[in-house]
């Protein structure tokens, strides 16, 4: 059994819409053989893992996957159960699984749902190896893999502090990312996002986490507050301490000037061997020591969050009790086994060692690790009751005295803290300080929240809730709106065209698309960032307050999405030839429910903008938690008017005008003539694109004026939307540049065209090399039927496929052409376009595709620049292909005689650095 691949699919995914690995699984030999056909499999099963008796699987009750071991089941099943019952061993408690076949016979995909992914992958090894071996009956050491598990799971998992907090912000839906292998998280998303380090927050000032390091700066801050503290001052040798000991008078503590977590602390100290030997410890952790006069009384931490009192505990210093038998190390040992101690602060206590602090303690009760207590004999193992060295908690919220929690109160003010532990020494919590002697010891940054979360006594106390409410209080939700747009074609322009809109409302917009992650209109990142991992660059941005993202279909099969929800989600439309046959995506259903992964997040008070007249788009409406707005050219599209009866809001144009209406009300919002990039309203994909976007801004909130204004204002030009549709005049003849590259987007340029006046037609196409044959074929077919040249190349798009192949199979459709009279195949993508460019006569259309955005712009840029100074262009191979009887044009002399270019860009991308009496460009359609 071999895992081919593993993907750890962060965000909502096609399987959930949380967290999951997928791991793709080669059964090899054992494809056709099923659990009840190999010896004794499933008794080492159930003898290696008896707990996965509780797995009810699909019989649905206690005992279910132990029926169908029986029954018979295949590798893949039984791994999906032996994982999630190892990641639940190991302390992290799963439950959704999946085995689902693929088309390659004998592999399976293998899901399981995961918290911390390194913990998720190791037990995805060790269960592979543990089916292994109960199926080859060879040994495993399952005790062992389970330890090793749970030390990863310790190491990785968010310690309860932070854990406590994240668990809290998703109880008010807040979402969360961990920004390291740490304590570091982000709360929220863009301008609403917070930060947080354990209890450490965005808020915590650095000057009062140095005020709360320095213990004897702390001491003198708060005397001078009224705060009762204990007298005390630095030294700088053992012989220092001892003095001071005696010029406060014992019993006295030694500990670090800056210590925290309770190491190098000695209490209740009365001889000099003590106090020195409390000074060599404490050197160990600080070169700067105080010794401070010890109070008697009950060890109490009181949480102090937003300057209210949340919790208080009484700490009990760690302690085993003799049995009269055991020595005090093998008690010690014992009371390590507690499941609840861990060596990291992800686990409830904290193990107990014999460290140079734990034997001075034991020396000065007269003992040795190796003594053995009588029966019923306490023996401190510290003084201090720090949970961080093995000591336990009580919780006494309830009882603490109002004066004494004002004096926790004050002291957190004083240092400066908004979440602080106060450590006070008292008889009674429930009696003022001062009647009693109890003082405040010290003021701690960054508390561990732990003996507040699990006392070993009492309740626990919704600390973490406490803390999420001071960063984001009520109505709060660190959310920014998120539009996400997915489909098959008309994704970039969309996204371009939405986040221009938005633009208008004043707000900072982070975009990813195709093209790139712009913040407005500046442009960061130029590589193709339609996936999860630049979505969550953007909403990790602190200026970004709105965001819209291209969503692709191969970002969410690898990764799952950026975002955990979104306000608007956008489905352009599902073609039936793009990406098929790819990632186990082999048909148009498949590649629908991929996309419809953003309508599935929709938050219950967002919408999902559905394509009317797509049957597959109008599929995903009953999926979607909040609201459908449809839009479509007809405004009789039968979806449309079944919802609008049903009082649901749609998009659509009527005498040429898009109208926004919401049950029978209707609002004409903006005539197709005043939009630029629907060309009057005679280019209907861009018309379909322009419902889509007015429809999500509406959806969202856009005031009416800022849609209009902004519609009016954006061009399918080279500057806002490269590579989209975008018109230029050359050698007087028409050049459309455009990035369409499957059947379907093809399909719609060619409708496109029937608005344009010229008979004579050249493409310049290709097709990936990862498409099916069959797609390069209906391509060809396509071009075929509507292009009178077709230029073919392939170089960067093979993918795999041999040179030549993708021309092959293009050729192939065209022969059934009826239009086609002459086809060129060129290699190189640069070649080709030059070879296109070169040869339009005046009066002819050419659709030149940009497979190379940035490449493809900047070709052309260079090439009008050229033009401008009359630059001979260089020598192309051309192979001919003439299908009938036509010959290729005579080649032209350079310059070609023939009118000045016309080039339709925006102002911006006009050419620069014409000479003087040669030809200018830049003239509007």
């Amino acid at each position: 059994m071999e895992i081919r691949k593993v993907l750890a699919l962060r965000g909502p995914n096609i399987w959930a819409n949380f967290p999951v690995i997928e791991a793709w699984v080669d059964l090899g030999q054992w494809k056709d053989s099923p659990s009840d056909t190999i010896p004794g499999l499933n008794e080492r099963l159930m003898a290696w893992l008896p707990s996965m008796v509780e797995h009810q699987c699909s019989i649905g009750k206690r005992g279910g996957f132990f029926q169908r071991l029986r029954e018979g089941t295949y590798l893949a099943h039984i791994l999906e159960h032996v994982v999630l019952e190892l990641e639940t061993l190991a302390g992290v408690e799963v439950s959704f699984g999946r085995a689902s076949e693929t088309n390659d016979e004998g592999v399976y995909k293998v899901v399981f749902r995961y918290y911390e992914e390194k913990l998720a992958r190791e037990c995805l090894t060790a269960a592979r190896d543990l089916c292994m071996a109960a199926v080859l009956d060879q040994p495993f050491d399952v005790q062992g893999a389970i330890a090793r598990l749970r030390e990863t799971a310790e190491r990785n998992m968010l310690g309860p502090s932070t854990n406590a907090i994240v668990q809290a912000a998703q109880d008010r839906n807040i979402p969360f990312h961990r920004l390291n292998r740490h304590s570091l998280v982000q709360l929220g998303y863009g301008a609403k996002q917070r930060r947080i380090r354990a209890s450490e927050t965005g808020q915590t000032g650095a000057i009062a986490e140095s005020i709360a390091q320095d213990k004897e700066l702390t001491r003198q801050l708060l005397q001078a507050a009224g705060v009762p503290t204990a007298e005390g001052y630095p030294v700088d040798s053992a012989e220092e301490a001892w003095e001071a000991a005696l010029d406060i008078g014992v019993p006295v503590v030694v500990k670090p000037q800056d210590g925290n977590q309770g190491r190098g602390v000695a209490t209740n100290l009365t001889t000099q061997e003590q106090v020195a030997a409390a000074y060599q410890a404490a050197l160990q952790e600080s070169d700067s020591i105080i010794v401070e006069k010890f109070a008697p009384g009950n060890d109490y931490r009181i949480l102090v969050v937003n300057g209210k009192v949340v919790a208080a505990s009484r700490r009990e210093p760690a302690q085993v009790m003799g049995d009269g038998q055991q020595t005090i190390q093998e008690l010690v040992d014992r009371e390590n086994g507690d499941p609840r101690r861990g060596e990291h602060h992800a686990n409830v206590l904290s193990k107990i060692h014999i460290d140079e602090v734990a034997l001075n303690v034991l020396t000065d009760q007269g003992y040795t690790p190796a003594s053995v207590p009588p029966a019923g004999q306490t023996v401190l193992i510290r003084r201090n009751a720090n949970l961080s060295t093995g000591g336990m908690a009580i919780d006494v919220t309830d009882i603490v005295h109002p004066e004494v929690a004002a004096r926790a109160i004050d002291a957190a003010r004083v240092v400066g803290l908004d979440v602080a532990g106060i450590d006070i020494i008292a008889t009674d919590i429930s009696t003022p300080l001062e009647s009693q002697g109890g003082i405040v010891v010290e003021v701690n940054a960054a508390p561990g929240l732990r003996m507040h979360l699990a006392p070993s006594v009492g309740e626990p106390q919704d600390v973490g809730g406490a803390i999420i409410d001071m960063i984001f209080p009520p109505g709060e939700n660190g959310r920014i709106p998120i539009a996400a747009i997915s489909g098959t074609n008309g994704k970039t322009t969309v996204s371009r065209f939405l986040a221009h809109v938005l633009q208008g409302t004043g707000k900072v917009i982070g975009m990813t698309c195709t093209d790139g992650i712009y913040l407005n209109t500046r442009r960061i990142d130029s590589d193709d960032c339609s996936g999860p991992i630049s979505a969550g660059n953007v909403l990790r941005n602190p200026n970004v307050e709105m965001a819209v993202f291209e969503t692709a279909r191969g970002g969410i099969l690898r990764a799952g999405l950026g975002f955990d929800e979104c306000d608007v989600a956008i489905i352009t439309n599902i073609g039936d030839g793009d990406h098929l046959g790819l990632s186990d995506i082999n048909t148009a259903e498949d590649l629908a429910r991929v996309k419809r992964c953003i309508v599935d997040v929709v938050r219950p008070s967002g919408t999902a903008v559905l394509n009317a007249a797509d049957p597959l788009v109008v599929a995903m409406a009953p999926f979607c938690p909040g609201s459908v707005l449809y839009f479509a050219l007809d405004p009789a599209n039968p979806v449309i008017v079944a919802h609008r009866a049903a009082g649901g809001r749609a998009v659509f144009v009527r005498n040429n005008t898009i109208v926004l209406a919401a049950g029978p009300s209707e609002d004409p919002l903006i005539s197709l003539d005043l939009i630029p990039m629907t060309f009057g309203g005679r280019i209907a994909f861009e018309v379909e694109n322009s419902l889509a976007v007015l429809g999500a801004a509406w959806a969202m909130g856009v005031s009416r004026d800022v849609m209009i204004q902004q519609a009016e204002r954006f061009a399918t030009d080279m500057a806002k939307v490269p590579g989209r549709f975008n018109i230029l005049e050359i050698h007087g003849a028409t050049v459309v540049v455009d990035y369409g590259h499957n059947a379907d987007a093809l399909r719609a340029i060619i409708g496109a065209l029937d608005a344009f006046p010229h008979t004579r037609r050249t493409a310049m196409y290709t097709v990936a090399g990862d498409r099916r044959d069959s797609d390069m074929i209906q391509v060809g077919e396509l071009l075929g039927d509507a292009f009178d040249h077709v230029i073919v190349y392939e170089a960067g798009t093979i993918r795999g496929r041999a040179l030549g192949e993708i021309a092959q199979l293009i050729r192939k459709g065209l022969a059934s052409g009826q239009r086609v009279r002459v086809v060129d195949e060129i290699d190189d993508t640069i070649e080709a376009m030059e070879f296109a460019l070169d040869h339009i006569q005046a009066g002819e259309l050419l659709v030149l595709q940009a497979d190379a955005i940035d490449e493809t712009m900047d070709f052309v840029r260079d090439y009008l620049d050229r033009l401008h100074r009359h630059i001979p262009p260089p020598e192309v191979t051309v192979a001919h292909h003439e299908p009938e009887f036509v010959t290729m044009p005579a080649a032209r002399t350079w310059p070609p005689v023939a009118p000045a270019p016309r080039v339709l860009l925006h102002p911006a991308e006009r050419c620069a650095g014409v000479r003087a009496g040669a030809p200018r460009g830049a003239k509007s359609w």
